[in-house]
């Protein structure tokens, strides 16, 4: 079955025809243009590049093999909205109070696209949000997070979705990758036009199930059986998708001084996703939940490939783009990333800063997007609209009381070391690996050195950590 180019009633508000490259102009005495990509449950083993056995993803390991290659990239969570906070704001996701699955960003954070902007950014996102409702009313849409254009689902979405036009509700005919990117690139035809760089999101909402790939990429996987060929079936979409948009930046003049940034938002899915052989799946703090694939290609900055063992983290993404487009904003709250621009020029070989993570045991917000989009559909075509859902109608609202303190899930990555926190009722127990000699975190070694200075300083620096995320989340770094 061929599938249709993506369509939608808006088609002419993104349409414009192919400029020979101007403005956010190809060159190294510019700044760059950014492009964030992010997969929906791929684990960091679901790439042919990282050893996957059967699935099919030639563009990404060509891009794997041309650019920045990140082999311990690490999701600030083991779940997709926290992290995707964690992207836009540099920082935990638990300080804004985005502690699950379906929890909104509030509006007070600063986000990529508002920093950015203040630069002359022109800042557009595409494909899946989660991180509140992309309803026209809502205080946690795209809009009040700093994007100019969006082209946004609530949740993951499949095929055929309807998409959030900047509040109105539009029918689309395509493979679910591919209509991010095709939206994302309709829209870089058109803002390239400026003197201003670009900034796009571009958040994939597969392979989350259900699984549903398009005919042409489940037959690629004939031999495999059902669940598992619809799920290797998306990740080909992704790639398909991933690959459009890379010949797409080549074909504009583009490429050059483009950072395309690639990555997952947390570990491998059950059942029938790879972490490498790591510890832990989605939603667990070992690294199975939590190390992702990750790429980033910028041909002025990075000429030759690379690979790199430093330890990172999705909430570096918003220090490194601040860096590199020379900007500091005004009351910052707390970030928890570095810039990995020294990273990319190849001036340090170390993480300078520990990594800390924390699953508050809570659970998440049912978004039922399909649902959901559906009703703003058939609400707006009778001439009317819908409002935001509670809780994103309260983003703004600040808590007054604190969270249960470290309850659920924590862990502190300090070199190659990794200290667990791992309370209930009340109580935490103290897990320890050396990751160095251990990535699959099998051999305990906290009993062994729990008076060691290594262990006893890990936990000191641990709490105080945890202790800080509490006060972000009652507002305290606004």
């Amino acid at each position: 079955m061929q599938r249709r180019p993506i369509r939608w009633m808006l088609l002419s508000l993104f349409f414009t025809p192919w400029l020979a490259a101007a403005g956010a102009d190809d060159s190294a005495t510019t700044k760059p243009n950014i492009i964030l990509v992010m997969a929906d449950d791929q684990g960091w083993g679901d790439m042919a590049y990282n050893g996957h056995p059967i699935v099919q993803t030639p563009n990404f390991d060509d891009a794997a093999a041309t650019g920045l290659r990140f082999d311990r990239f690490y999701a600030a969570a083991p779940v997709c909205s926290p992290t995707r906070a964690s992207v836009l704001t540099g920082r935990h996701p638990n300080r804004s109070g985005v502690f699950q699955w379906g929890f909104p960003l509030r509006p007070q954070e600063i986000t990529i696209a508002e920093a950015l902007k203040t630069a002359g950014y022109t800042t557009g996102h595409f494909g899946k949000w989660h991180l509140g409702s992309v309803r026209s009313g809502s205080p946690a849409n795209p809009t009040a997070h700093g994007f100019d254009e969006w082209f946004s689902a609530p949740n993951f979405y499949d095929n055929d979705a309807i998409m959030s036009h900047r509040g109105k509700a539009v029918k689309t005919v395509g493979e679910s990758s591919a209509i991010a990117v095709d939206a994302a690139m309709q829209w870089i035809d058109d803002v390239r036009k400026k003197p201003e760089p670009f900034l796009a999101v571009v958040w994939f909402g597969s392979p989350h199930v259900p699984h549903q790939a398009a005919p042409e990429d489940s037959a690629l996987y004939k031999d495999q059986n059902k669940r598992m060929r619809e799920f290797l079936g998306e990740v080909t979409g992704m790639d398909r998708a991933f690959g459009k948009l890379r010949d797409g930046l080549g074909e504009r003049g583009l490429r050059e001084n483009t950072i395309l940034w690639y990555c997952s938002d947390n570990g491998a899915l059950p059942r029938v996703g790879s972490t490498g052989g790591h510890r832990g799946l989605k939603g667990k703090v070992y690294d199975g939940g939590l190390l992702v694939p990750a790429i980033l290609e910028w041909p002025t900055k990075i000429p030759r490939p690379r690979t790199t063992s430093v330890r990172c983290n999705t909430t570096d993404i918003y220090p490194t783009l601040l860096d590199v487009a020379g900007v500091k904003m005004e009351n910052q709250p707390i970030v928890d990333g570095i810039s990995l621009l020294p990273l990319i020029e190849e001036k340090v070989t170390e993480r300078a800063k520990p990594m800390g993570f924390w699953n508050y045991a809570i659970k998440g917000i049912i978004t039922p997007s399909a649902v959901w989009m559906g009703e703003l559909y058939a609400a707006q075509q009778a001439g009317n609209d819908l409002p935001p859902d509670p809780a994103s109608a309260n983003a703004a609202t600040l808590p007054t009381e604190p969270v249960v303190h470290a309850q659920g899930h924590s862990a502190w990555i300090d070199g190659d070391w990794k200290l667990h926190r791992i309370e209930n009722d009340g109580k935490a127990k103290f897990e320890l690996y050396d990751l160095a000699s251990d990535p699959k975190e099998e051999n305990d070694l906290y009993t062994k050195q729990a008076k060691s200075p290594r262990a006893t300083e890990m936990q000191q620096a641990l709490e105080a950590w945890l202790t800080s995320v509490d006060a972000s989340y009652l507002g305290k770094d606004y």
